[in-house]
């Protein structure tokens, strides 16, 4: 295995700077995880107006002035210093980055100029690292994003000590690529011998999440199971065939989480803690979160829960479907989380509807999701496709049993069977998830084989930890060839 190595990272976001999901923690995560084993690792993430802690940024005294067709733009580089060997760098940009609210798009929908603030943080990453001196080994890329980072390596900076890094390229969902009008290449400047199917062109339009996946050394996502599925037509949203040509290349490696924040035993949001060898604070967590909700605390009735962005892929329409014919049954169910108006109005009415036996919470709250993940006894995930997915892994480590669909990382993560660690069903259909339902309310009757599956699942190690060295062998694999 090679030595330490340099590595840039590139994202655009970072938790805790900024993050609208599983993107933003991974790309917070990772890199803390291989700066303490000992790489020397960077950041470059854009300073959105919003960007939290704000307080920590100081400015590296290097600016960007990047030249386009469609005219120049530039600001500072500022920076986060975390550990000794874990920097993050914030590209200012006023024009692209401020006055703003939102990421990537806002009420209105996607910014129009997306592709001119994505190439900015893809040309100005490899700018920034080349004026700060950082010649990495690897530059480790994420989602569409940072899609031209390896065109504009392999065009703009040969010759240059940046030449020498190897690029991996990591897919966090595959439906999001990233296409835009084909005038975007004038505007970026792209050389239009990249405008090919064996190019950036997608359907007449240049895709950045392909250019990526060409031009990039290795490719990455986020299971090994979703690796898989995204090389068939029904999840490879027309990138299958490209996918199973450089099917070598590509490598499934399971997300890690926060397993400090994400802790029964010390959890700060929880009235109490516990543990595998002492479940009693399980019961008080349970009684906190009924009350929460509303909702009547006497009896024995099993309580479930989600938390959730309310959208398509995550089968909250089947839930929708599927829960009035389970709440015939003596059970209660919680739901926390925001997304697509319809879903929220179906929740509400279903509160509506059994307001003994559903507490709904439309919105975010980190309290709030810590407490259904320590007081619920399943938690549902009916996704329709989920390339990784970190509330089953939550759910395992707090003891409550993951109810999921066997797709993409919740079969990776989720173990069902007899002697498992959580329900899995195949089919997206209403008489799978009741089915699935209704053999965890079997579970649920037999308290010592629930108390079985609760302990095999706290026992599972999903820390970044594991994740990280998979990657370190992977980089390793590279710098060596």
């Amino acid at each position: 295995m090679a030595g330490l190595m340099k590595i840039l990272f590139i994202a655009s976001e970072v938790t805790p700077f900024s993050k609208t999901g599983g993107l933003g923690d991974v790309a917070g995560a990772l890199p803390t995880a291989l700066a303490s084993l000992g790489h020397d690792v960077k950041i470059v993430t854009p300073r959105y107006q919003d960007v939290r802690n704000a307080g920590q940024l100081l400015p590296t005294g290097q600016s960007l002035v990047l030249r386009f067709p469609f005219g120049e733009t530039g600001g500072p580089i500022l920076s986060a210093r975390l550990t000794e060997r874990l920097e993050v760098l914030f590209l200012e940009n006023e024009a692209f980055y401020g006055g703003r609210k939102g990421f990537y798009g806002d009420a209105a929908g996607e910014f129009q100029d997306n592709p001119r603030r994505f190439a900015y943080l893809c040309v100005g990453a490899l700018q920034a690292a080349q004026r700060l001196r950082f010649f990495p080994d690897i530059i480790h890329l994420h989602d569409w994003q940072t899609g031209l980072v390896p065109v504009a390596l392999r065009r703009g900076f040969g010759g240059t000590p940046l030449a020498k890094a190897k690029c991996v390229f990591t897919i966090h969902n595959l439906a999001y690529q990233g296409h835009f009008p084909k005038r975007t290449m004038d505007d970026l400047g792209l050389p239009w011998d990249l405008f090919t199917p064996e190019g950036v062109e997608f359907y007449d339009q240049v895709n950045f999440l392909k250019a990526g996946l060409v031009y990039s050394e290795a490719l990455t996502t986020v299971s090994p199971t979703y690796a898989r599925e995204i090389q068939t037509a029904e999840q490879g949203y027309g990138l299958d065939g490209l996918l199973r040509r450089r099917s070598h290349a590509l490598t499934g490696i399971i997300n890690g989480i926060d397993a400090h924040e994400w802790n029964p035993r010390t959890d700060a949001f929880l009235p109490a803690r516990y543990g595998p060898d002492d479940m009693t604070g399980k019961a008080v967590c349970k009684r906190a979160l009924l009350e929460r909700f509303g909702l009547p605390t006497e009896g024995n009735a099993p309580v479930f829960g989600i938390v959730s962005r309310l959208a398509w892929q995550k089968g909250v329409d089947l839930l929708l479907e599927t829960l009035p014919a389970a709440l015939q049954a003596d059970l209660k169910f919680v739901a926390v989380g925001n997304g697509e108006p319809g879903l929220e109005d179906g929740l509400r009415a279903l509160r509506a509807r059994y307001p003994k036996q559903v507490g709904v919470h439309i919105g975010f709250d980190p309290e709030l999701s810590h407490l259904v993940e320590a007081g619920a006894d399943f938690f549902l995930m009916p996704s329709r496709y989920e390339p990784c997915g970190l509330n089953q892994m939550y759910s395992l480590r707090y003891g409550t049993v993951p109810i999921v669909r066997a797709t993409g990382g919740l079969v990776d993560t989720v173990e069902g069977g007899l002697d498992g660690n959580g329900v899995l069903f195949e089919s997206f259909h209403r008489s799978a998830l009741l089915a699935a339902i209704r053999r965890a309310l079997s579970l649920y009757a037999d308290p010592a084989r629930l108390g079985d599956f609760q302990v095999r699942g706290m026992g599972k190690d999903f820390s970044w930890a594991a994740s990280a060295r998979k990657y370190e062998a992977l980089f390793s694999s590279l710098v060596e060839e």
